[in-house]
Formats: C-alpha cells, sequence, structure tokens
C-alpha cells in the first residue's frame, strides 16, 4: 500500500501578539475626569487636616501629601500593569484599569471621627495625626486579610446585594455633596454638568474630539473667574506657599498611635471591613462592566498601600475607587489611571495644591463625582436581574440611613449641641427618627449587604439562603460590626434577635408543600 507523500501537514501560525496601546483617545478623557476626581479628594482632605484638625500647613504640604502622592503613583501604575495582563491574556484591547484614589468616606471618618475628637480633648494636633496613622495602618492590615476571605465572601454574596450597596455609597457620600456645592453656586456648576452629562451619556462628539473633561473644566474655571468667583489676591498668597516635599518616614508618629490603639479598634475594625467589602463591590462592578480582576491581587494592594501611606505620614488609606465604568464609557483603558496618579503625584510633591485651592473654582470641578454617582446608581438596576432590583433598593438603604444620621449630627454640632444632648423626643416630635436612622445606618456597607443578599434570596424563593443570611446578619449585630454604637460582645441584642426570628420565618416557608421543589434544587446546588 502506497502513501500519499505529496501533501504535508503545516503547523497553524500562532496567533501574533495583541497590540496594546499605551495610550487611546479615550485615555484622554478619562484623564481628565479621574484626575479631577483625586484632585478634588486631595483638596478636600488637605483643607480638612489644616482648618480642622489645626495640622500645620506644613507638614501637611510637605509631609501628608508627599505620602500621598508616592502611594497615588505606585497604586495606579500596579493597577495599569494589572490591567495589561488582564488585557493579553483575554485578548482584548478595551480593558479599563481600575481608578485608585483616596477613599471618599475615609477622608471625612478619619478627620471627624479619628483625629478631631483627640484634638479637642487633647489640643494637640500632632497627637490627633498619629492616631489618624495608627488608625490607617490597621485598616490596610484589615484589607489585606480581608484578601484572604474576601474571594469567598465574594462568590456567596449576590451581586445585586454588591452593586447596591456600592450605589448607596455612591449616591450618597459621592454623589449628593458635590450636588449641593453645585447647586449652591448654581451659574457654574450647572453649565459644567451640561457639558459632562452631554459628552458622557451621548455619542455627540466635541469639535475635533477635544476631551470633554478638560473643556468642562476650563469653561467652569472661566466662568468663575469672569464672574468675580475667585480671588486674584488668594492667588498670590497661596503661591507663596509652594514648596518641594520629599516624603519622608514618620514611624516615630505611627508608634505614637500604636501605643494608644484600642480606642481606635471600635471604628479601625469595621471601617476596615468596610474597605475590602467596598474593594469587593467595585470589582463586581468593573466585572459588570466586562473587566473581571482578581479580588485577592486588588485587596492586597489596598492594604499595602494603606500600611505604607501611614508609614510616609499620611492618615488617609487609597484605594480602589468608585466609577470602573464611568471610565470605561469615556473611552479609558490602561493608560489613564497612571496618568492621573502621576500628576496628582507630582503636585503633591510639588506642594500646589495651596494655590489650586485658589485657581479653580470647586463648583466646576465637583460635577464629574455627580456623574460618577448616576451612573453607578444605574448600573446597580441595569446590571442584575429585573426582578432584583427590590434587592438594590434594600441594599442601598443602610447607606441612605447613615448619610442622614451624618447630616443630623454635622448640623447640630455646628448648632454646639448634639443628638444626645437634644434627646430622643425632642427630635422625634420634630419628625426625625434619630435612634432608628443610627441603628439601621450603622456598619451601613456590611448591613447592605446583608439586607440585599436577605431580599435577593427571597425574590428567587431561596428561603433557605435566606434564613442563612439573616443568622449572618444576626451574628454581625451581635458583635457590632453591624446596627451597632460599639464592636463589643453583645453590642446590638435586639437586632440580633430580630434577624434570628427573621431567619425562623425564612425556615419555616422552605418547609411549606409549595416551595419543596425549590428547596431541593437549592440543596442541589449547594452539593
Amino acid at each position: 500500500m502506497s502513501v500519499d507523500t505529496s501533501k504535508t501537514t503545516t503547523t497553524p501560525e500562532p496567533p501574533a501578539p495583541l497590540a496594546l496601546p499605551w495610550w487611546t483617545r479615550g485615555d484622554t478623557n478619562a484623564f481628565f475626569g479621574l484626575a479631577f476626581n483625586i484632585l478634588v479628594n486631595v483638596l478636600t482632605l488637605t483643607t480638612l487636616t489644616i482648618a480642622v484638625v489645626k495640622i500645620p500647613s506644613t507638614d501637611v504640604l510637605g509631609t501628608v501629601l508627599p505620602a500621598l502622592g508616592i502611594a497615588l503613583v505606585l497604586g495606579n501604575l500596579y493597577y495599569m500593569v494589572l490591567a495589561r495582563r488582564l488585557a493579553r491574556r483575554e485578548g482584548r484591547a478595551d480593558v479599563t484599569a481600575l481608578p485608585y484614589g483616596p477613599s471618599v468616606p475615609h477622608m471625612f471618618i478619619v478627620v471627624f471621627v479619628v483625629m478631631l475628637p483627640i484634638y479637642l480633648a487633647t489640643g494637640d494636633p500632632l497627637q490627633a495625626w498619629a492616631a489618624g496613622l495608627a488608625w490607617a495602618f490597621m485598616i490596610g492590615v484589615i484589607v489585606m486579610i480581608g484578601a484572604f476571605v474576601g474571594p469567598y465572601i465574594r462568590k456567596l454574596t449576590p451581586r445585586a446585594a454588591m452593586l447596591g450597596t456600592l450605589a448607596g455609597i455612591s449616591i450618597t457620600f459621592i454623589a449628593m455633596r458635590p450636588a449641593a456645592q453645585m447647586w449652591e453656586v448654581a451659574w457654574i456648576g450647572l453649565p459644567v454638568l451640561a457639558i459632562i452629562l452631554i459628552g458622557f451619556f451621548t455619542d455627540v462628539r466635541l469639535p475635533g474630539n477635544i476631551p470633554v473633561g478638560l473643556v468642562a473644566l476650563l469653561v467652569g474655571t472661566a466662568i468663575g473667574w469672569i464672574g468675580g468667583y475667585m480671588s486674584a489676591p488668594d492667588v498670590a498668597q497661596a503661591a507663596d506657599d509652594i514648596a518641594l516635599g520629599l516624603p519622608d518616614l514618620r514611624l516615630d508618629l505611627l508608634f505614637d498611635g500604636l501605643g494608644n490603639l484600642a480606642p481606635l479598634l471600635a471604628t479601625a475594625i469595621p471601617l476596615g471591613i468596610y474597605n475590602f467589602t467596598e474593594a469587593m463591590s467595585n470589582v463586581e462592578s468593573a466585572a459588570a462592566a466586562g473587566d473581571n480582576y482578581n479580588l485577592r491581587s486588588v485587596l492586597l494592594a489596598d492594604g499595602f498601600g494603606a500600611v505604607i501611606g501611614a508609614g510616609f505620614g499620611s492618615p488617609f488609606p487609597p484605594a480602589v475607587y468608585i466609577g470602573h465604568p464611568g471610565w470605561k464609557d469615556a473611552g479609558g483603558r490602561t493608560g489613564y489611571s497612571l496618568a492621573s496618579g502621576l500628576t496628582i503625584g507630582i503636585m503633591c510633591l510639588l506642594g500646589l495644591f495651596g494655590i489650586l485651592a485658589t485657581l479653580l473654582p470647586i463648583p466646576a470641578i465637583v460635577p464629574i463625582l455627580l456623574y460618577i454617582g448616576l451612573l453607578i446608581g444605574a448600573q446597580a438596576f441595569q446590571a442584575v436581574p429585573r426582578i432584583h432590583a427590590v434587592a438594590v433598593v434594600a441594599a442601598i438603604l443602610p447607606n441612605l440611613a447613615e448619610w442622614a444620621v451624618t447630616q443630623i449630627d454635622n448640623a447640630l454640632a455646628a448648632a454646639g449641641t448634639s443628638a444626645a444632648k437634644v434627646g430622643s423626643d425632642a427630635l422625634g416630635q420634630a419628625g426625625v427618627v434619630y435612634d432608628g436612622l443610627k441603628v439601621f445606618g450603622s456598619g451601613a456597607v456590611l448591613a447592605g449587604l446583608v439586607l440585599g443578599a436577605i431580599v435577593t434570596f427571597i425574590l428567587d424563593k431561596r428561603f433557605r439562603a435566606a434564613g442563612g443570611a439573616a443568622l449572618v446578619g444576626a451574628g454581625l449585630s451581635w458583635i457590632g460590626l453591624i446596627h451597632a454604637h460599639a464592636v463589643e460582645w453583645a453590642a446590638a441584642p435586639g437586632v440580633a434577635l430580630g434577624y434570628l426570628l427573621f431567619a425562623l420565618v425564612c425556615l419555616a416557608y422552605s418547609l411549606l408543600p409549595s416551595t419543596a421543589a425549590v428547596t431541593s434544587a437549592e440543596d442541589e446546588v449547594a452539593v
């Protein structure tokens, strides 16, 4: 038998390596958006540390901001590398890097909950600063521990619960303050908002495809200066404070703070858990937008950034930002995040934030934060089945309660009093259910995850799973991580009992004949 050797087998050519650009037109748009976002936050924390905690401006501009600047550069570099690895692994060029910067809720918490009370009690801003560093260090340690349990929590938690919690944070703590700042000076903020909404939510492009974020800032700044909102003498005065600041280790302050760590654990533990649950939700949000990052890699980087920042003198732990889908829609890919971190980092090292605050009107910058709030709020409903919309709303509610309590407390403090002094009865007569809001909103991120998961499981008629989630709520309430004023044993026994009874109701429903088939299917999936 003869063999035809005229036909030869050819080995298929290996696929050509992915041509992954370092920069795209969309990166320009996303860069201006994210850079202004971080810019607003750094301007805010600079003002808070100097004006509220009374840390000397030389220490803030010469130590705190350079430490934050180094963290921003290294963190955004890491997330650019992570994005390019994901793009090459999946063979696509539309991967968007995760945004990274100082966490907005943490800025206010570390200032008003951690540092300010110590400053008021001691009159020593350095002691308050040391406590802030110890707090940020503990946040980082807890987040790194969360890197090893977070992926399992993510697998068990319904998407509606995670995205709903994220939407609650975004709507309240990200969007509401910028909205208020805009409407205080609406003649600057609203034209800028119009440019951002049209540029980012429609397919209408500016001539020459000029970056929307840049045009928005320039228009708002021009209106502010022409309208007399800004002051030239303030710019000249701020220019005198410009000085190069190089990061240096402040382990002395950190160790001083760690020596009196116990009082800080009541906020550090819940906020550390908040950090890794928020990061978990942000990674889920990125996955819903098409970019599925490894959660453990993200959490380890966030925790490490907080620890390193605290060692160099920054009490503001950086983290993966809310907003990945927004920058993806704006066209951002792998370059925008590093460019943003590098730009703001250089500004931190050069001490430029004093003069920037006098050059750029805040109402011209903050509309980008409102855009992020709108987008994340919308995504929570768009990326889940329609039936789970109720669960999204349920997950939002604890964050609304926490935001409301914060507003009430700040208003009463400004009047020289407090809720305890006014009394629950007087507040109740004015229509303010203060105690209920405070209990509901305490530990809002975790509470939102639990409540959103419970409602999701009920909507799916998975009553045993709903009961299990309620038992988790009972345990977290008992030790004070949710619905309690402090982390301690038997912190909120009434709430824990309520969740326990809720679990028993769900168990009873799971035994009804009409749900037997659903329960059997659930058991098979669990196995």
